[in-house]
């Protein structure tokens, strides 16, 4: 871990869909005065497919070009992306702390059931999820493992995650790699 001085801090927000990720980046967002980046409001916004991976692809470079000129501002920027796999999470944290940032890796999960459950409650998604879907990409899904986590920075809202973490009834959510979790 390193002890960037810069003030700049990316917080990527990592999970399956229904998992809180958005709810987590708000209270960050707001809590902080951070930079919140959501591929699936740029999306909607631009009247596309959330599923269409080209164009989240693009939407996904752009908000992390955006992401590097704030960083090297010295600004806090939080990343809603999901970021399933290891290697890409990988890639964040080096780019930013390239920046001389600290990382923060905030992991959200709930079982199954519920993550169909929150996601068909929001009603976004068309055609609606399923719980197959659910099941197929929480088998695609790398889960941060303790090793990985230790390669982030502890995060300086503890107190802000353990609320919610408490409000939402979910233990599960992890919001630091204290090397415990």
């Amino acid at each position: 871990m390193s002890t960037p001085s810069s003030g700049a801090r990316l917080i990527i927000i990592c999970g399956l869909p229904g998992s809180g990720k958005t709810t987590r980046a708000r209270q960050l967002e707001a809590a902080l005065g951070a930079v919140r980046l959501a591929p699936d409001e740029w999306m909607e916004a631009l009247a596309l497919d959330l599923y269409d991976e080209q164009a989240r692809a693009r939407v996904e470079a752009l908000q992390w070009d955006l992401a590097r000129t704030l960083l090297a501002r010295g600004l806090t920027v939080v990343i809603e992306w999901g970021t399933w796999g290891r290697a890409e999470r990988d890639a964040l944290r080096l780019g930013a702390r390239a920046l001389g940032a600290t990382v923060e890796l905030h992991y959200l999960t709930a079982p199954p059931h519920v993550l169909l459950e929150r996601v068909r409650r929001r009603g976004r998604e068309d055609p609606p999820m399923e719980l197959a879907d659910i099941l197929r990409w929480s088998d695609a899904f790398q889960v941060p493992t303790e090793e990985e986590r230790g390669l982030f920075d502890p995060p300086v809202d503890a107190g802000l995650a353990a609320e919610q973490n408490e409000a939402q009834g979910r233990p599960e959510a992890d919001g630091c790699p204290r090397g415990a979790a």
